[in-house]
């Protein structure tokens, strides 16, 4: 039997997308063998090699560059092609990748997602919770939220949600046992809870009643990357903690945290549901974007 024209691609494109065999293995469902044997068929179909290979690293080569070029053209034509004949149809399906921020995301966009099967038994939803930056088109991702500005592209569509403003909050046994916040002035010998990781980490940006800007810093002697851990973190009686209002708002409500300095607020961030831009819009991706935006301004005004 003649091998098929294009066996191989799908697999060169997991690789590639993937950094290496064993992750492309595992996305494709199959060993780590069967995935460098099924590069080597291709390599040898097309008479020349796509990867160079060494224990630690891969890199493509010129002939693999521009064959990974034209295959992700190819398959946004194939894509367009599926979008125009799925267009007509009323019911979303297929499976829909979703990217959304770790504490937002188990809060907010997730059940709005999930949401979606009870209504559209042929679809299919992956979501996967990051705070990572990740990049939509070349992880795969059908859509995104991303909180915070977006970069100036043409390669990115974006419809904006609303916008996430931040506050100070602490444990009442913490503000009990350390003193309460009332002025900047107040944060002198308090211990804060560090949001982020590797790379520089600044005070907290804060504006009064008349929009002066006050950073304020305290002692952070604990960093965390997650959002949620900090409010957990927070309730603890660890420390101060800046996080999004709407999240704040949601433990204030419950007795565990006590809004701190009130009457000075951080600057707010945009909230936006990004796709690739692309000539047509698949029906799942369309009413997850629709979900997304019916839910998000309610938590918003909670906040």
């Amino acid at each position: 039997m003649a091998t098929p024209r294009f066996d191989g691609v799908e697999l060169f494109l997991q690789i590639v997308e993937s950094g290496n065999l064993t992750e492309a293995a595992e996305r494709l469902n199959l060993t780590r063998s069967a995935v460098g044997k099924g590069l080597a068929r291709l390599e040898a179909r097309l008479g020349t090699r796509l990867l160079q290979r060494s224990t630690r690293r891969q890199c493509l080569t010129e002939d693999g560059q521009a064959y990974y070029e034209h295959c992700l053209r190819a398959l946004a034509e194939l894509e367009a092609a599926e979008s125009v004949l799925e267009s007509g149809r009323q019911q979303p399906r297929g499976r829909l990748r979703v990217s959304v921020p770790l504490a937002f995301g188990h809060h907010y966009a997730a059940p709005a997602l999930w949401g979606l099967l009870d209504h559209y038994p042929e679809l299919e939803i992956e979501i996967s919770f990051s705070d990572r930056l990740v990049d939509v088109a070349q992880e795969g991702f059908d859509l995104t939220v991303r909180i915070g500005q977006l970069p100036d592209t043409d390669r990115l569509s974006a419809r904006r949600l609303g916008e996430q403003a931040m506050g100070l909050g602490a444990s009442p046994a913490y503000l009990q046992r350390c003193g309460r916040v009332e002025r900047i002035e107040d944060l002198v010998g308090h211990r804060g809870i560090g949001y982020g990781g590797a790379g520089p980490r600044s005070g907290w940006a804060l504006s009064d009643e008349q929009g002066r800007l006050h950073h304020a810093r305290v002692a952070s002697p604990l960093w965390l990357d997650d959002l949620q851990a900090v409010a957990d973190a927070a309730i603890a009686g660890v420390g101060l903690a800046w996080l999004p209002s709407w999240l704040l708002a949601h433990y204030v409500l419950r007795g565990q945290l006590e809004p701190v300095l009130t009457n000075y607020r951080g600057q707010p961030l945009p909230i936006h549901v990004v796709w690739p831009t692309a000539p047509y819009m698949p029906a799942k991706t369309r009413c997850a974007i629709d979900a997304l935006v019916a839910a998000t301004p309610s938590c918003l005004a909670g906040s």
